[in-house]
């Protein structure tokens, strides 16, 4: 067993179900979307960029590369929330869907990211 390999696993999948459980529920009801997990899936999503970094092959950069439009997205998520909430004065509802748009983008290259590596390990000879 690789220990890179299992660490690496367990924060991309790690990002995705966090990423995942923020989009989830009603995109109308910002009740639904808890700051705290948004911000656990950007703290995750870093880390899973960081483990990225390293690999060198054609795989390794298009999944650094899926990582970075992540990084991306949660940060725009979480700048307009910030946005909304403490400059705007508008209040957060009126930006909910904006937010959990980016979001759930981040997550839609969290899939992909999911799914090459599955593949990659797949493939990879024992």
């Amino acid at each position: 067993m690789n220990a890179q390999k299992v660490i690496s696993g367990f924060f991309i999948i790690l990002a995705m179900t966090l990423n995942f459980g923020f989009v989830y529920g009603d995109i109308n009801n910002f009740a639904h979307h808890s700051p705290y997990e948004l911000f656990a899936a950007i703290v995750v999503n870093f880390i899973a960029t960081i483990l990225k970094l390293g690999d060198k092959t054609q795989l390794g950069s298009v999944l650094l590369a899926t990582s970075l439009v992540a990084d991306i997205q949660l940060i725009a998520s979480a700048i307009v929330w910030a946005v909304s909430l403490y400059v705007a004065n508008h209040g957060i509802a009126s930006s909910a869907q904006i937010i959990v748009s980016l979001a759930s983008g981040a997550l839609l290259a969290n899939i992909v990211s999911v799914i090459l590596f599955m593949g990659d390990t797949l493939k990879s000879k024992r």
